[in-house]
């Protein structure tokens, strides 16, 4: 690890972190947390891909629905119109929207083959993403003089690592630049998260293997059609699976950094508690 030890943390003039969890289980307000004290960088994967790997694809796509409005076209192709993606820290929907789920058009979803190629894409900006890790650190301190590094990942980093492969490159590139903290939930926070999932179902990223299987079974258990299916049903659907799925990946990135509880994120205040934090499970 990067830092082998407490006293080595303790010690660290640039402490440099990478955060990792389902959505909703803190990173973001861990990121926030740290970021008003004045001294850390935040390095937010989610709003590195909306900006800089699928801005303009983003922005396209709303482009695309525009022209289907007639009066919206006529200004669009008159330059009477523009439109842009005003995605910030707090609000990635952008991405969300773009990425989409797969089903019924007459209710918003994408064909299977659209919706794969989306994921696809994403894919490759998360690890592209990713992979700026340590330029974004050295920006952090030659550019904007911060003398610390949090970086804000997806939930579906898990995805793109082989787990069990301590040589794979990403892993490896990751755990050389930054401290991997895993933000841990309980059972109660899981079922808490499926609650809040089952009333506002999000699009999310999948492994293709695991998407592929999701994808079979729910046609096959509920008897549709793909061009018939419920998006928000799907999404519902697979979402505990898909917590389930990542739980093993999770745990197994862990092995090469720390564990925190979201609870214990929850309960931070202030810098100097994130450090207490730290050093306790070092």
């Amino acid at each position: 690890m990067l830092y082998p030890d407490a006293a080595a943390w303790q010690a660290a003039a640039h402490r440099k972190v990478l955060v990792f969890s389902m959505s909703g289980l803190g990173k973001t307000h861990l990121a926030h947390l740290l970021r008003g004290e004045g001294n850390w960088f935040h390095y937010s994967i989610d709003y590195r891909i909306g900006t800089r790997y699928l801005g303009e694809t983003i922005i396209d796509n709303a482009k695309a629905e525009a022209m289907k409005v007639p009066f919206l076209r006529d200004l669009l192709l008159t330059d009477s119109i523009y439109i842009g993606s005003n995605i910030t820290f707090n609000n990635l929907s952008p991405v969300a929207t773009w990425l989409g789920k797969p089903g019924d058009p007459d209710k918003g979803g994408l064909p299977m083959e659209e919706y794969a190629r989306r994921q696809g894409l994403f894919r490759d900006a998360e690890i592209a993403a990713l992979q700026e890790t340590a330029h974004f650190t050295q920006r952090a301190q030659s550019l904007y003089g911060y003398p610390h590094f949090i970086c804000d990942t997806g939930g579906s980093i898990c995805e793109w690592i082989t787990p069990g492969d301590d040589a794979d490159p990403l892993l490896a590139e990751l755990a050389k630049n930054a401290l991997l903290i895993w933000i841990e939930g309980s059972d109660d926070h899981t079922q808490e998260l499926i609650r809040r999932f089952d009333r506002a179902p999000k699009p999310m990223a999948y492994q293709p293997a695991f998407l592929a299987d999701a994808w079979a079974e729910y046609l096959i258990e509920n008897n549709v059609a793909e061009d018939k299916v419920d998006p928000d049903a799907f999404v519902r659907w697979t979402f505990a699976r898909a917590l389930a799925h990542r739980q093993p990946r999770y745990a197994d990135l862990a092995r090469h950094g720390i564990t925190v509880t979201a609870d214990e994120v929850a309960g931070l205040t202030c810098e100097d508690d994130f450090t207490a934090l730290v050093s306790s499970k070092l």
